[in-house]
């Protein structure tokens, strides 16, 4: 077992194999009719006092310490900017399924806040809209005309993980914007040429013409899983992205220093320049989310997230 503190805690209640039991032997349903009594039981013990004082010390429990009102004005701009660009605004749950991070993305479920009834607090909107997406096609709510036709969303989320971050203007739960695509394979990555270029024009409206930074560019990571072939991929995608938008400042990196499967082929980073300092705004790249929960290669997905909460605070001299 990884978790040392865990150990510690059955060999104390002389239970060594009660992780085991609880997760093998129960069903889904069972451990959650189980955890539902003992938090039952639990909260039946708080006295008022109790919890305030757990709020008061729960990091995950406190509002947000930026205005809501210019946030709100912020996000009905954004979301009216994505849906200029087809992209169809949708307002997601605070929870998603269970395991909806870790199942198809190498993410640590601990950096996750599980929660019961089969759910966990939202950690990534886009893992989110990948279900829906999934669920639509399965569901045959969508048929597509063409092989060339694409689902897209956009959203503006409140996140929470679990992870602790030693940077200034970060918050156990903050607000991402992000867009979606979907689609299929229709070959000569015609997919991925097409939505990337989508994306990059999105963030152009957004980041030039809404928030009017200094300067804009964008960084195509090759990543070589999923796609063995990612350099002539970054090289495509680039060269098309820039017969439509020929001012476009891109490079590519063909070997990033540190490699990743998160993200298949391209991975790729959003710059802004506010006042002659650069910041990390966004990151996004396809992911293999769709082919892994339908089962069918010819699935495609691109995915983008940018700091929404972080914007404001750059603007404002926060970070």
């Amino acid at each position: 077992m990884s978790s040392t503190i865990v150990t510690k805690i059955l060999e104390r209640i002389g239970q060594p194999e009660l992780v085991r039991v609880l997760s093998q032997e129960l069903s889904g349903t069972e451990l959650n009719s189980l955890l539902l009594e003992i938090f039952n039981q639990q909260s039946m013990a708080l006295k008022p006092p109790d919890l305030l004082n757990h709020y008061q010390l729960n990091r995950f429990a406190k509002p947000s310490d930026l205005p809501v009102m210019e946030l709100k004005r912020m996000e009905l701009d954004l979301l009216e900017i994505f849906e200029k660009h087809f992209f169809q605004p949708i307002e997601l749950s605070p929870v998603t399924a269970f395991g909806s991070c870790s199942v198809v993305g190498p993410v640590d479920q601990k950096k996750v806040l599980t929660a019961l009834r089969g759910t966990e607090v939202l950690a990534d909107a886009t893992n989110a809209i990948a279900l829906h997406i999934c669920d639509i096609k399965q569901r045959k709510a969508w048929i597509p005309d063409s092989p060339m036709d694409k689902i897209r969303f956009g959203a503006i989320q409140r996140h929470i993980r679990t992870q602790q971050i030693n940077v200034k203007g970060f918050t156990p739960h903050f607000k991402i914007g992000c867009l979606v695509t979907a689609g299929y394979d229709s070959g000569s990555f015609m997919f991925e040429k097409e939505s990337l270029a989508e994306h990059i024009a999105t963030m152009r409206a957004l980041y030039l013409d809404y928030y009017k930074v200094d300067d804009l560019r964008f960084r195509f990571l090759c990543r070589r899983a999923g796609y063995p072939e990612s350099q002539e991929l970054a090289r495509q995608v680039k060269s098309h992205v820039l017969q439509q938008q020929p001012d476009v400042l891109i490079s590519i990196i063909d070997q990033p220093e540190k490699e990743m499967v998160y993200y298949k082929g391209i991975q790729y980073k959003v710059d802004i320049q506010i006042k002659g300092k650069v910041y990390e705004i966004g990151d996004g790249g396809f992911v293999d989310w769709t082919q892994l929960l339908l089962q069918n290669r010819k699935e495609r997905m691109l995915i983008t997230g940018i700091g929404f909460d972080m914007m404001y605070r750059i603007l404002n001299g926060q970070i």
